[in-house]
């Protein structure tokens, strides 16, 4: 299911951002959805969505995915 949703009806790119985290210590990258927009050119949002993942709490990422204009 959509994070984020908004009234435009359609979209026509997709922006990506990734986190990972090694046992809660140690994290890199930017799971934000500003750079998941800046990473896909998007200007308008259609809706967001996220992914993640975790190994016995040793390994982690986050996955941010806008899709929009």
């Amino acid at each position: 299911a959509p994070l984020i949703a908004t009234d435009s009806p359609e979209y026509s790119k997709t922006g990506v951002s990734e986190a990972t985290s090694i046992l809660g210590i140690v994290a890199t990258g930017d799971a934000s959805i500003d750079a998941a927009m800046k990473n896909g050119g998007i200007t308008k949002i259609h809706h967001v969505d996220f992914h993640s993942t975790s190994v016995l709490g040793i390994y982690a990422k986050f996955k941010v995915i806008v899709y929009g204009d």
